[in-house]
């Protein structure tokens, strides 16, 4: 029994063997049709890798002929399924702009704005792909509106909607957490305007009053009584806005700060005036 299981292992390997030989020997000197078929056998097996490395030697001599349309797309596809999806996104682009009558347009057109969801990173860093896939997916919501792929897209689209939303949502922070008040407030206002429907909006109408309190507060004698109306203003609007707000005995301190500190600001100035500095 033993022996009969030795004999078994041996043989795998020599048929495994034989398979690699096989295929390094058509990768490296076999002719292009035969290439061209081991790598659509490698691509309909799921060995994608392999095919890939196939499909790069037969490309070149396949260019404008019927077989490049079905190439491209399986080059694509492999790239897609070996989560190599920046050239992923790069090959369906080709595809879709080399055959825009394809049988397969839908779905390469799907395909790469999932492969640039895939490729794009979370919030904190750089959304170049983010952008690059919002602008994909509703591509294809709007050309393909009865696609089945239709709800997963608007789902997406949603998410990387949100996803952007935060990205700048965070940058309008960062200026308030470097003491870039007058920086926070416009990338505040900016983020508002362009994002009415926001969750974040408590929170940034919370930074945008903070931002402007300590731009009032610090300002120099010149600016300072235009700032604190403004500061005491936008703790007006965010009172109304949001009644219920944990923050606003808070912010009602600070409201009264700002307060004291416009009358005392009068005063000088009255002083001033009287003095006739």
């Amino acid at each position: 029994m033993r022996k009969m299981k030795k004999l078994s292992v041996l043989f795998l390997v020599i048929i495994l063997f034989s398979a690699c030989s096989e295929y390094q020997k058509v990768l490296n000197k076999g002719a292009t049709e035969d290439q061209y078929k081991l790598a659509t056998k490698l691509y309909e097996e799921g060995k994608f890798n392999k095919a890939i490395m196939l499909f790069e030697k037969v490309i070149p001599k396949y260019q404008r002929k019927p077989q490049m349309e079905r190439i491209q797309f399986m080059v694509a596809e492999s790239n897609y399924k070996t989560k190599n999806y920046t050239l992923a996104s790069y090959y369906f682009n080709r595809f879709i702009g080399n055959y825009p009558n394809s049988s397969k347009i839908e779905e390469a057109s799907y395909l790469a704005a999932h492969s640039y969801y895939l490729a794009a990173p979370k919030s904190t860093l750089d959304q170049a792909d983010t952008q690059k896939a919002l602008t994909a997916f509703q591509g294809f919501i709007d050309k393909y509106p009865e696609s089945d792929k239709i709800a997963e897209a608007n789902k997406f689209y949603d998410e990387l909607s949100k996803r952007l939303e935060k990205k700048a949502f965070d940058n309008a922070k960062h200026y308030y957490k470097t003491e870039n008040y007058k920086a926070a407030i416009v990338a505040l206002d900016i983020f508002l305007e362009d994002n009415f429907g926001t969750i974040h909006r408590e929170e940034a109408m919370s930074y945008k009053f903070l931002a402007m309190y300590e731009l009032g507060m610090r300002s120099v004698f010149a600016k300072k009584e235009k700032r604190l109306d403004d500061a005491i203003a936008s703790y007006s609007k965010f009172q109304k806005r949001f009644p219920k707000s944990v923050k606003l005995k808070e912010f009602e301190n600070l409201s009264e700060n700002l307060n004291k500190e416009l009358k005392l600001h009068k005063e000088q100035q009255a002083k001033f005036k009287t003095n006739g500095l």
